[in-house]
């Protein structure tokens, strides 16, 4: 029994959020299907990314990571510029690319879908500076606010929503100055959120169903004062609508933000710098294995 790909390395992040016995389910899926498969295990920020780069060196089919959203991230980074495509062994607490994608949750079903399917989709990731993202990036909670690793292991991805509805009420405003595609646009905001996907990961929940992580766009959202209450926020989610919800939108290809006072900036929950920033969407640079 052959699948699609016969020569897999998979890259390892030990310190993902799951325990699971990893390379045991890798091993019997991967054998049942005769793969060629490879592991490289991370340390530090870049390991993912460079172990990728020299996998696609290297002549391999797939390349594929085990772990958070973050892990996803250096992977794309690394298999980006090629035709190799990646594929996602969800590992950490959020996993929102699976969500997004449809990839399953379960290791040795994610495994499963490697040596099955031959469906792939193309994904944008966006720029910024020299970095690059998959999901989100927002702005206006301080470095001491943020979800803490002790809670993510403790309540996985209701940490963030804990954190968020905490703080929300409590923020300032700014004064956000945009530009999208060249369309200068002034607004009052608690945060500025972009999205290039919508899935908000540990359960099946999108942010708004209006983001495509495939349509060549980044969404980009100024919240002010009429989102101060749970409700406000459930409507929105549930694409009641925008004006019911105190939620700004537009989309563009390339968007610079600037902010009075200046605000601090979070790629995928990790720490950016503060504004202003400027962005732009690389359309469909990846290909991600999918159902």
């Amino acid at each position: 029994m052959n699948g699609p790909y016969q020569k897999i390395h998979v890259v390892i992040n030990p310190s993902a959020g799951k325990d699971d016995a990893i390379l045991n389910k890798l091993n019997r899926v991967f054998n049942k299907y005769g793969v060629d498969w490879e592991v490289s295990i991370t340390r530090e920020f870049g390991d993912a990314t460079r172990f990728a780069r020299q996998a696609v060196a290297e002549g391999v089919d797939l390349v594929a990571g085990y772990g958070g959203d973050g892990t996803q991230m250096e992977i794309a980074d690394g298999v980006m510029g090629s035709d190799i495509p990646m594929a996602i062994l969800p590992g950490g607490t959020g996993n929102a690319m699976s969500f997004e994608l449809g990839v399953p949750h379960k290791l040795e079903q994610a495994a499963e879908l490697i040596c099955q399917s031959r469906n792939q989709q193309k994904i944008d990731v966006i720029q910024i500076g020299e970095q690059h993202f998959m999901l989100r990036l927002y702005t206006g909670i301080e470095e001491s606010e943020k979800t803490n690793r002790e809670d993510k292991d403790r309540l996985g991805n209701l940490a963030y929503v804990k954190d968020a509805l905490k703080e929300i009420e409590h923020l300032p405003q700014a004064n956000y100055r945009l530009s999208v595609d060249g369309q200068q646009i002034e607004e009052e905001g608690m945060f500025c959120l972009i999205l290039n996907a919508g899935s908000v990961g540990g359960i099946d929940v999108h942010l708004t169903k209006k983001v495509s992580i495939s349509d060549g766009f980044a969404d980009v959202f100024i919240v002010n004062r009429g989102l101060s209450s749970l409700g406000a926020l459930a409507s929105y989610a549930l694409d009641i609508g925008a004006s019911q919800a105190g939620v700004h939108h537009w989309q563009g290809r390339e968007v610079r933000v600037a902010a009075d006072p200046p605000q601090t900036t979070w790629i995928d929950g990790e720490l950016y710098g503060p504004t202003p920033f400027t962005l732009t969407v690389i359309p469909e640079s990846v290909s991600v294995v999918i159902p």
